[in-house]
């Protein structure tokens, strides 16, 4: 079962991803690209910390 659980950092990095998406979608509907370009960083910066937890995550039940 903790395989399943994710941990603070998988799960900040996916609720990144979703608010950057949200914050691109905000710009293409505005036609503000200040809140694309933000959004799409916001995306990255997410899936950078996702993997970041991936990472931690793997060490953690390597050393188990």
């Amino acid at each position: 079962m903790e395989g399943i659980v994710p941990n603070k950092d998988q799960a900040a990095g996916k609720m990144k991803q979703a608010e950057g998406k949200l914050q691109d979608a905000k710009g293409d509907l505005t036609e503000n690209p200040d809140d694309q370009v933000a959004g799409k960083a916001k995306q990255v910066e997410g899936k950078i910390q996702e993997a970041w937890g991936d990472v931690k995550k793997e060490i953690h039940n390597a050393t188990r």
